[in-house]
């Protein structure tokens, strides 16, 4: 299968939205350096000669892993590990692609025969950057279950929302998570496996380590259909609940092919690092799919809080070539002195989640000499603009198509519109349905179908396209904040906030963060026994109260106590206002 679709592909959250940039920005059409691709000449050629075939049948553990392992074995592979992990105290795990296959085999009979799992069924992970998440991915794979990873940031309503939600039959966690699993475990019926990653056992968990010491790697992986559900992503809304975003065996385990090869422009002997949250579709774009697709290595460093000193002591020690990131990391990082220090094997700079400043990515250019090459995606998709080395960069633009999709602009009636005008951005799904696309949001047809406009999907994202074909972001046509490369949906926050008992009601909006691009705004309208207490101590016990009932992220970092909120006829808060008001007086 390999010689049918891989080595052919090898030569070849809404997760990614963005921030307003202003025009002024747009205008910076600066010319930069090219630099030759590994794996195209250049883009229009990779525009033009694409192609991939998609098999009926396609499962990555398979087609893709195993066959690396066989290349591996007759020594055409070079001698990278298949997976490097460090935990920054000196402890690293080197795997093979066959230790990788050996291992996953290993937990895939532990989810099969201990877990009593069958094809089809859903399990949640929910663990930090450590080696036991990869092998979850691919024991997924192996199994046929279904992946459904979350954030360790991740609350007890959180949790509880996840299980019932899915009907997972299976979560695998750690010792910081668990408790929170078991205080609502009672709730979720379809639960009956649980699975702890810990070096001290807990009652009502299988001791995943230990049952992996005694479990068989002999395994063989299941034949799935390339539109069989494989994973579903939680990802936040302007209203109501996190959205399940269902992707398939083809749409992210052959379409994320189009990432590793064009826009990352891996080889077999680079050695990839993305340092986003496991309980991100980031993770499955950069961590798992793309760069083993192509072969290459996957770096992952243990890391719990974001350090921008170890960060770059960590791409100075270790030979990684390819390195990936949201723009608020860069922006942290050239706040340092980046001359200090040694990028020997750095070669590749790629961003995504939000644009990047321009005054960043020259500090950046200045003291690494590479250039950061934005993409725009989303949760629901794979890359669907990107800059790719060979391009002209242009500072501010989320660059051309991949060759994943045909992106075009759009009016309020579908209508492609021309060069210069500003108007819905949009992905052709008819005739024929892009292969790098989510099938649908599970158990809500309602907000599928509103997704659709003609024959074309919609990315909820407004920008334009130059006369040159780059394509530029205006605004977001919801009102989701994307605070630090994390997607953050308002209703979710409100509804922390109207239980604390001083809210009477309340609307959230992003407001402007030179570090973070954009945080959490709560404007809030007090109960009247609490406008005569102390405000600021009130902030600080409002700002608790959300970091408790909610993931710690998406707490109000600002907060405006008003008299009232803007409102329409019908009643409904006009967020849109506030947020205007916020980014013009910023």
């Amino acid at each position: 299968m390999l010689a049918l679709v891989t080595m052919e592909i090898l030569l070849s959250a809404r997760c990614f939205q963005r921030l307003v940039i202003l025009r002024s920005v747009r205008q910076l059409h600066k010319d930069h350096r090219t630099v030759t691709p590994q794996n195209f000449s250049s883009y229009e050629s990779m525009k033009r000669d694409f192609k991939l075939q998609v098999p009926e049948y396609f499962n990555f553990a398979k087609d893709v892993l195993d066959q690396w392992t066989n290349m591996e074995k007759a020594g055409k592979r070079p001698s990278n590990p298949g997976f490097w992990w460090t935990n920054g105290a000196g402890e690293e795990v080197r795997w093979s692609f066959e230790e990788l296959g050996s291992l996953s085999r290993k937990l895939a009979n532990v989810l099969t025969e201990a877990c009593n799992l069958q094809r089809g069924d859903r399990v949640i992970v929910i663990l930090p950057r450590i080696p036991e998440w990869w092998l979850a991915n691919v024991a997924c794979l192996r199994t046929g279950t279904v992946f459904i990873p979350g954030t360790t940031q991740l609350t007890q309503k959180d949790i509880l929302y996840r299980l019932q939600s899915s009907q997972a039959k299976c979560i695998i966690t750690d010792e910081t998570v668990a408790p929170g699993v078991d205080a609502v475990a009672s709730k979720c019926e379809n639960l009956h496996a649980k699975l702890l990653v810990s070096q001290h056992p807990r009652e009502g968990w299988g001791d995943l380590k230990e049952m992996m010491k005694h479990a068989s790697d002999s395994h063989t992986c299941v034949k799935t259909k390339h539109n069989e559900t494989m994973a579903i992503y939680f990802t936040s809304g302007t209203s109501g609940s996190p959205k399940m975003t269902g992707h398939t065996h083809g749409s992210f385990g052959l379409g994320l092919s189009i990432n590793g090869r064009f826009w990352l422009d891996l080889t077999p002997s680079d050695v990839m690092w993305n340092n986003s949250d496991t309980g991100w579709a980031k993770s499955a774009w950069s961590s798992v799919f793309s760069p083993w697709t192509q072969g290459a290595c996957v770096f992952a460093h243990y890391l719990p809080r974001f350090e921008p000193t170890s960060i770059l002591q960590t791409l100075s020690t270790f030979p990684i070539t390819v390195f990936c990131s949201a723009p608020t990391a860069y922006r942290m990082l050239v706040q340092n002195d980046l001359t200090s220090y040694s990028f020997k094997s750095l070669k590749h700079c790629v961003s995504a989640g939000e644009p990047i400043n321009p005054e960043v990515t020259q500090q950046w250019r200045d003291g690494t000499g590479l250039d950061i090459y934005e993409g725009y995606g989303q949760t629901e998709t794979v890359l669907i603009c990107g800059n790719f080395k060979g391009m002209k960069i242009k500072p501010g633009s989320m660059g051309k198509p991949s060759p994943a999709f045909d992106v075009e602009i759009l009016d309020v009636n579908g209508n492609v519109l021309p060069p210069g005008q500003e108007g819905d951005i949009g992905l052709r799904v008819l005739p024929n349905r892009p292969l790098g696309l989510f099938t649908h949001y599970i158990d809500n047809p309602t907000k599928t179908a509103s997704t659709l406009r003609g024959n074309f999907y919609l990315t909820g994202d407004r920008g334009y396209r130059d006369e040159d074909g780059y394509f530029w972001f205006v605004a977001r046509s919801d009102d989701i904040i994307l605070s630090s490369g994390y997607r953050i949906g308002p209703f979710e926050v409100e509804s922390a906030l109207i239980e604390h008992p001083a809210v009477a009601e309340s609307a959230v909006v992003g407001s402007p963060d030179p570090l973070r691009g954009e945080v959490v705004k709560a404007f809030i309208v007090l109960n009247p026994d609490y406008n005569s207490h102390d405000q600021e101590c009130l902030k600080k016990e409002i700002q608790e109260h959300v970091k408790k009932m909610t993931a710690p992220y998406k707490y109000p970092r600002k907060l405006e106590f008003v008299q009232e909120l803007p409102k329409t006829i019908s009643g409904k808060i006009k967020r849109k206002e506030l947020r205007k008001k916020e980014w013009e007086t910023s």
